[in-house]
């Protein structure tokens, strides 16, 4: 049996997302006490379920059933409880008020609170049909240890939620930025230079010519820019193609969209967790951005091992200091890599070109690098 409750806390804390974490609690409790019936509730501020995920009633029934319960009878009762209630027949409880026409008719009962910290954080009702035995002490305290585990997964899976919201509110802010500061400045001196050009023309057409042309110049530019932000935005599908065919696709696409070659070699595999395959994607993604818009590179170069991602090219080069001053997401970079536990190398001087590495491993740089 403690084999059982061990494979039913790894499959709840493999999941990430709040409804497939309750899910999992809900097929687990079932199975592990043999009971006809399974529901885990998370209670809502209003009186009634955030969420109401059962087991072992169709989906026919289910809808026949109607809308998701509110916090009364004998939900309420083990909601306010911070001990189980074990019942051999709910019926005949004060506390038992009604349920639906289409819902199943039960007897034995098992209700279990979900507490973290004194908090109750949702419950997990078991059921069986008429007839059937009730629960047994050891049965309430096989669904009492998974109550325990799953407080800890559902808050893990909540924080998670909340993380990649802030994920994608600070990708979002960042490409906000990105398109103010790259595409929007762009696009204003291509209107001043057009408005240069209108006056121009009656007066002085070989002036107004070269305005035109600046105008051309700076529109070619803008799209190039808006391109690269449009290429960010595309979803990568990760969990379709992987971190490697992922970031390949990315730079045959960039090849294909700039003038500057862009070569890509895979010398070993890497394994890495979903988070950390995005992260890596991103950071991918902000070093081969840098290298089109600053570096006016000819010749960009990813190379992917197991325990690094090198990033190169032969364009102006930088001085590093001064650049951490003034962005070209090398902070993002940095932090990106933190996150991943590894390390960020930088190496590059003004005409130099510049070559980035993350490392992820945390290991030094081999000597050979060193020099």
């Amino acid at each position: 049996m403690l084999h059982e409750v061990s494979a039913a806390v790894g499959a709840i804390t493999r999941h990430l997302s709040v409804h497939q974490v309750l899910e999992v609690i809900v097929s687990s409790a079932r199975r592990l006490v043999g009971a006809d019936y399974a529901a885990i509730g998370i209670p809502d501020d209003e009186g009634g379920f955030a969420e109401f995920i059962t087991d072992g009633i169709g989906e026919e029934q289910r809808l026949k059933i109607g809308p998701l319960p509110r916090q009364h009878g004998m939900l309420a009762a083990i909601l306010a409880e911070s001990e189980p209630i074990r019942l051999d027949d709910l019926r005949r409880d004060p506390r038992f008020q009604w349920w639906p026409k289409a819902h199943p008719s039960m007897a034995a009962l098992l209700g279990v609170p979900i507490q973290e910290c004194g908090r109750t954080l949702g419950i997990v009702v078991l059921t069986n049909d008429l007839g059937r035995p009730g629960f047994s002490e050891s049965d309430t305290e096989l669904i009492e240890l998974l109550a325990s585990h799953a407080a800890i997964a559902i808050t893990n899976a909540r924080l998670y939620e909340r993380s990649r919201e802030l994920t994608v509110v600070e990708e979002r802010n960042r490409l906000a930025r990105e398109l103010h500061d790259a595409v929007m400045q762009r696009l204003f001196s291509l209107r001043l230079s057009a408005r240069a050009a209108r006056k121009l023309a009656p007066t002085d057409p070989e002036a107004a010519a070269c305005r035109l042309g600046e105008v051309e110049d700076l529109a070619a530019e803008a799209i190039a820019e808006l391109r690269a932000v449009i290429v960010e935005l595309r979803p990568a599908d990760l969990d379709a193609h992987g971190l490697v065919e992922t970031l390949r696709r990315h730079v045959t696409l960039l090849d294909r969209l700039h003038d500057t070659e862009v070569a890509f070699e895979v010398r070993s595999p890497v394994d890495l967790s979903r988070d950390g395959e995005v992260e890596v994607l991103r950071l991918v993604q902000e070093a081969l951005s840098n290298a089109f818009r600053h570096a006016r590179a000819r010749h960009v170069a990813v190379t992917v091992q197991s325990e690094r991602i090198t990033i190169s090219d032969d364009g102006d080069g930088f001085d590093a200091d001064e650049a951490a001053t003034r962005g070209l997401g090398l902070l993002s970079m940095r932090e990106r890599a933190k996150a991943l536990g590894g390390d960020l190398d930088l190496r590059t001087a003004p005409g130099a070109g510049t070559t980035v590495t993350l490392i992820l491993d945390t290991a030094e740089p081999a000597e050979a690098e060193r020099d």
